[in-house]
């Protein structure tokens, strides 16, 4: 073997640095070791036992493993999200009694998920865009030449409708200006 693998697995086992354990006895480590001329940082995990079930390591050890976090979690702040854990879990069990009780008594109203009837868009329009609705005609209010036909771009300038009309048969590409 070479020279610098066999220092290379020496040096993995003498400077590797514990940095903590988690709840279920998973220990993390860390190494800087040189890595293409570039001295790096190399963090892992050694899990407890034959199991190496990755679904064990929390969060915030996750977080450290993969450089989210400068700093490995310490144990009082282990502590204390584990604390807020077990509160948000009392909190839902709660809830869900409360809900439950209340279904039984038939004092949760049913929730009606929908809209009983259309929006009114007017209401929106002239909160939006005041004075538009006043000045505006309607489709059926703008005035044609005589001449006019289907197929023919026949309103001018000044007889624009912001309002869409037509069934698509007279459509052409480019001629639709917004409304000034």
């Amino acid at each position: 073997m070479s020279k610098r693998l066999v220092s290379r697995l020496l040096g993995m086992f003498q400077s590797r640095t514990q940095v903590g354990v988690d709840k279920a006895g998973n220990r993390y480590f860390t190494r800087v070791e040189e890595v293409d001329g570039a001295m790096k940082e190399r963090r892992w995990v050694e899990f407890k036992g034959a199991d190496q079930d990755s679904t064990t390591v929390p969060v915030e050890w996750i977080c450290w493993l993969n450089g989210q976090r400068k700093k490995a979690p310490t144990p009082e702040e282990l502590a204390e999200l584990e604390a807020r854990r077990e509160r948000v879990r009392q909190n839902i069990e709660v809830l869900k009694n409360k809900e439950e009780e209340e279904r039984k008594a038939g004092v949760r109203p049913v929730k009606k998920i929908g809209k009983s009837e259309s929006p009114n868009l007017q209401s929106f329009v002239k909160q939006q865009f005041p004075g538009t609705l006043d000045q505006q005609k309607g489709p059926e209010e703008v005035p044609r030449p005589k001449d006019a036909t289907d197929t023919e771009d026949s309103t001018t300038d000044n007889d624009r409708s912001s309002e869409p009309t037509g069934t698509g048969a007279t459509f052409k590409p480019g001629t639709w200006q917004p409304p000034t």
